[in-house]
């Protein structure tokens, strides 16, 4: 369990708000953001740029309110729901109108008949029904701005439940209302502490149990200002509260737990205007398993989606990523509290070497940087610490120095290092008066630097004065129980921050028209068929996608020619719609060096593909292209997020070793660059075994215009595969030598 991790505001756009709780709104866009009143840009393909904000204020601090099925009858679960909404009405100021056909008063309360006789427009209409629908068409009259429905029995039932669940938001959506829900919850109404300060968390949860353990950081004095319980998102979804978060000033960090996402774009969306903002996005997402998949379809009938693209798309528009609950209250407190670094090495200093040195292996295998204090820092270090212990990284203090004054001297001269932006302790467990006083002198010191300063304490007791009143009862020090959460913690701070510092929307540099390549593409495309080799290489060419020199011949005769122009060696493919892996039927040959060769290599792959039933249009004789790095480059439809790009390794490799990396577009030269690097063969780019380097330039360009054309073509294009892309060495560009698309 994280400890407090107060730190002040971070010097993102929430610096600028001294009194957090009551702040007026005041979105903050970026130069390329529309306001919400303007007509947002969409790309080629008529998808938005940029996130639909939603005004939220009035759902999360109504003037009016009407509990619609509202009672008071012991008993009854509704008298249970409608005396908490009673109760947050009023810490909220807000008027509330119980709503029931057969009673005068609730709770004292003038009761209204129906949603007709209600006094006055309400912001917000909390539906106490088994079926919301009809109640939904009544509210259409009345201009309320939100309802929240709790009912389930909708798509995490079924098809019957789904069908419901459609006729419902189709009735939203005429309605002009927003809603939450169905299949909701109370935590939107929960009670928060107005004692805190500092950036708060912000909770988005589709079950609402999974938020409790963040709900609860408020015991530790880690401030919350608002729950969404999403529900089943027939209409509010988790992408509206993300967008409407990033805007408020008090946010530090929005916390997410996450079923199944409604719409893909949408999310990224959101998150590109948290990142705008410098708001961190800290989530888990269920379903990394076939099993959670399965699960989290039957909880909130949705569509889960690849995994492996939803975790790239995440990492792409830089949400954080966790697996579990007790990490996303430990990385979102952190985040939400820390100022930022000044620096990216991290410090780690212990009173034991052995506590010092598993925890360096740890934090090293996770990417964090560990860097060696230079020889005047040491030899400061050793005025305090005996000169036989190491205090290169981690720093070993032997023990007795923290018992006395030399334990602040110590942390002080860390702190002091201009390459030093974290200093982690990790404690093990209480050994007092030692540990005691080495957690006040950290305390201390916290309260004196901009730097980090975090804390594991091991215990498993818990109930020690040094945790509970020292750091727990600090402003400023990260306390955590686990290695593993400080070290998730602290990599994404330290990520967080350089993904937002200078960003750059991806979304900004998205194409607004189509280019010429696709205007000469478009009379290639074959609806609802699968192109050729020969029709698909003509598809990259129109992209400027190099391909070999080649000709599509129909006689033995032609062949021999066509050799000829191309220059031997040459490889010869049978080419048709229907041929996919070519190879598995015998229909390539390669390294052919004479005429008789090319005579006998077409009479055999005429030969093969006539015993196969395969139909043809005809024999590739192509150009052989030998030297140089398979790599394997193409789009995909997601059900999620539409288009997606691939690149790996390509050949054979790409079967065995399942190494790619995925991006949705749009994206930059960056990410491209960015994907080659996560391929954990990405060594192979650089030369290895006297192999020159690859023409990796060469490649970027390739991958940034097949994400030009999967733009482009959007849905239009189900399929596209360049494989293998031979990447010729440094300076000799790319060849597409061989290619398969299917168009939708």
């Amino acid at each position: 369990m994280l400890g407090s991790t107060h730190g002040t505001l971070t010097t993102d756009f929430r610096a600028r708000v001294e009194a957090c709780g009551e702040t007026p709104r005041t979105a903050v866009h970026s130069s390329a953001a529309p306001s919400a009143d303007d007509a947002l840009p969409v790309d080629v393909s008529g998808r938005p740029l940029h996130a639909d904000v939603p005004d939220l204020d009035r759902f999360f601090r109504p003037e009016s309110v009407a509990v619609i099925g509202a009672s008071d009858a012991d008993g009854r679960p509704n008298t249970g729901i409608t005396r908490q909404l009673i109760a947050w009405a009023e810490r909220v100021g807000a008027r509330i109108h119980p709503v029931h056909p057969t009673r005068a008063t609730v709770f004292g309360l003038a009761c209204h008949a129906s949603v007709g006789a209600l006094p006055e427009q309400v912001d917000l209409a909390v539906l106490l029904v088994s079926d919301p629908l009809p109640v939904i068409e009544e509210l259409a009259d009345t201009k309320v701005k939100f309802a929240v429905a709790f009912a389930s029995g909708f798509a995490e039932t079924g098809d019957a439940g789904a069908a419901a669940q459609e006729r419902l938001a189709a009735a939203v959506e005429r309605s002009g209302l927003r809603l939450l829900g169905p299949n909701t919850n109370l935590n939107a109404f929960e009670e928060f502490r107005d004692d805190l300060d500092g950036p708060a968390i912000a909770l988005i949860t589709q079950s609402g149990h999974q938020g409790r353990p963040v709900y609860t950081l408020q015991e530790l004095g880690i401030r919350l200002s608002h729950w969404a319980p999403t529900g089943n998102e027939a209409d509010l979804e988790t992408s509206d509260f993300i967008s409407y978060f990033a805007e408020r000033p008090e946010v530090g960090a929005i916390a997410c737990y996450v079923e199944g996402l409604k719409d893909g774009r949408s999310f990224l969306l959101a998150a590109d205007r948290a990142a705008r903002n410098g708001v961190p996005v800290v989530a888990v997402k269920v379903g990394r398993t076939e099993t959670g998949a399965r699960t989290a379809a039957s909880h909130t009938g949705k569509l889960t989606g690849a995994d492996t693209v939803v975790d790239a798309a995440m990492r792409q528009f830089g949400v954080i990523r966790v697996d579990g609950l007790d990490e996303l209250q430990d990385t979102a407190a952190l985040l939400a509290r820390a100022r930022r670094p000044r620096a990216d090495g991290v410090v780690v200093y212990s009173i034991s070497g052995g506590t010092g040195a598993h925890f360096s292996d740890l934090a090293t295998e996770a990417g964090l940087i560990l860097p060696t204090l230079s020889q005047a820092k040491q030899d400061e270090l050793h005025q305090w610490i005996p000169p036989y212990l190491n205090v290169a990284n981690p720093v070993d203090n032997g023990g007795h120095p923290v018992g006395d004054w030399r334990g602040r001297k110590i942390i002080d001269a860390i702190l002091a290092d201009p390459e030093v932006g974290v200093l982690i302790c990790p404690i093990t467990g209480p050994f007092p008066p030692m540990s005691d006083r080495l957690a006040q002198d950290l305390a201390d010191a916290a309260e004196q630097t901009d730097k980090l300063i975090c804390v594991i304490w091991g215990s498993p007791v818990g109930t020690e004065d040094a945790y509970r009143t020292t750091l727990l009862g600090s402003s400023r020090v990260a306390t955590f129980r686990t290695f593993g959460n400080c070290i998730t913690a602290v990599r994404a701070y330290l990520g967080h921050h350089r993904f937002t510092t200078g960003y750059r929307s991806p979304f900004d540099d998205a194409p607004r028209t189509p280019s010429p390549s696709y205007r000469k593409a478009q009379a290639l495309m074959r609806p609802g068929q699968q192109l050729s080799e020969h029709a698909a290489k003509q598809l990259l060419r129109a992209y400027g996608i190099r391909v070999p020199r080649e000709q599509l011949v129909t006689s033995a005769a032609a062949a021999v020619r066509a050799a000829g122009l191309v220059g031997y060696p040459v490889v010869m493919k049978a080419s048709g719609p229907q041929l996919g892996h070519k190879t598995e039927l015998g229909l390539v040959k390669i390294g052919l060096t004479s005429a008789s060769q090319i005579r006998d290599a077409y009479r055999e792959l005429t030969d093969i593909a006539r015993y196969e039933n395969v139909p043809l249009d005809g024999i590739l004789v192509c150009q052989m292209v030998e030297r140089g790095v398979e790599m394997v480059v193409g789009v995909t439809q997601d059900d999620l997020f539409g288009p997606t790009v691939t690149v790996g390794l390509g050949g054979v490799l790409v079967e065995v070793l399942h190494d790619a990396a995925v991006r949705v577009p749009p994206f930059g030269e960056d990410q491209a660059r960015a994907m080659l690097m996560e391929l954990r063969g990405h060594a192979l780019l650089e030369g290895v075994r006297g192999a020159p380097p690859a023409d990796v330039d060469a490649l970027v360009e390739v991958i940034l215009r097949i994400q030009r054309m999967a733009l482009e073509f959007g849905g239009e294009l189900s399929e596209l595969d360049i494989n293998p892309l031979m990447v010729l060495p440094r300076g000799q560009g790319a060849v597409a030598l061989d290619a398969l698309a299917i168009c939708r």
